[in-house]
């Protein structure tokens, strides 16, 4: 076996490693926060006014986000958009954060594989040439030694250009740092459904009830057969610069499609039956039936490689879920902010 099927083998596994201790630079960052409103080029946040909604979802494809349940959430702030690899860059060089996938690997995790072959890397969407089942991922999913958030396919690719691009291969705890160093933090899973309803109630899609309203495209997601032919009809067949399709309501841009996010809440199939009706954050842990060793967060909205083919879960009131120090080119993150004394 040659090194890239070697390395292509373990990436699943590679992508589940185990986070280092982040003590030193979560010290900096907050040494930084201080300094960090002169540096950064902060998105526009909205409010969003809080109220009572329907969450989760009736349809039987997403059984964990059964039942239909109403919940109540207090006002909040959220960035207009995804960080965008500006954004982010701003962070690195305010506070000079290692990303998890940027950090060596420990050949102590990983007995067997030889440690030339434990390269810091990513997961990044590498599209067959031909027609795939779907039940084997790794037919679109490559391991990429060197794939970071400022090299996104890889060493040889760049950010340059893509400025307004939502930053991809950030790993939960990555967000966590950038939302702490800019004095704010990751949505709750209702603060995320209530914002990208967008006041309209619970339909079909968070923008309404028809897949394209006016006979257009609202949202970036895959058009064509999966995972090998994307028509492109939206105009992207990756990540699309925030701001280009249409805001909700509330002025918020793709709570639907172009990357996935983070939200704050662990991941439980189960949860949505008890959860608090004011204001819930989440169970206390991580469970998911899939990867019972696993630590998974919730993941919102679905991204460019979503389709009624294949990833559903653009849909409203669904559910993503990550593995905590899993990174790739379809996963970003926005921030949120409460109101404190004083805003108007």
């Amino acid at each position: 076996m040659n090194t890239y099927r070697t390395i292509l083998s373990f990436f699943l596994m590679l992508l589940l490693s185990a986070c280092q201790n982040r003590n030193t630079q979560m010290k900096d960052i907050q040494n930084e926060q201080q300094k960090s409103s002169q540096i950064k080029a902060e998105s526009k946040m909205v409010w969003i006014p809080g109220g009572t909604f329907l969450m989760g979802s009736d349809n039987p494809d997403f059984p964990d986000a059964h039942p239909l349940h109403e919940v109540t959430v207090n006002g909040f702030y959220m960035d207009e958009h995804e960080v965008t690899n500006a954004e982010f860059a701003n962070f690195i060089e305010a506070t000079h954060y290692v990303t998890v996938a940027e950090q060596a690997l420990d050949p102590k995790d990983y007995p067997g594989v030889p440690s030339d072959q434990l390269v810091p890397g990513s997961a990044v969407f590498t599209p067959p040439n031909r027609k795939v089942h779907l039940n084997d991922a790794l037919q679109w999913w490559t391991y990429v030694p060197g794939a970071t958030w400022n090299h996104p396919f890889g060493p040889s690719s760049s950010i340059k250009g893509k400025e307004n691009d939502p930053v991809v291969h950030v790993c939960y705890e990555d967000a966590v740092a950038y939302a702490k160093w800019a004095g704010k933090r990751l949505p709750t899973e209702a603060e995320w459904e209530f914002a990208a309803q967008g006041g309209q109630g619970n339909n079909k899609f968070y923008w309404g009830n028809e897949l394209k309203p006016n006979g257009k495209w609202t949202a970036n997601i895959y058009q064509g057969n999966f995972p090998d032919n994307n028509t492109i009809e939206d105009g992207y067949a990756g990540v699309a610069p925030v701001k280009t399709f249409p805001a909700n309501p509330y002025g918020l841009y793709d709570m639907e499609g172009n990357v996935w996010e983070w939200c704050n809440d662990y991941y439980r199939p189960d949860y949505f039956a008890k959860s608090p009706k004011v204001n819930p954050q989440g169970p206390e842990d991580s469970f998911d039936p899939d990867e019972p060793s696993a630590v998974k967060r919730v993941q919102k909205g679905g991204s460019f490689l979503c389709s009624d083919q294949y990833c559903i879960r653009y849909k409203s009131g669904s559910r993503g879920k990550g593995e905590v120090t899993s990174a790739s080119n379809n996963l970003g993150f926005r921030c949120v902010k409460d109101k404190v004394e004083g805003d108007k």
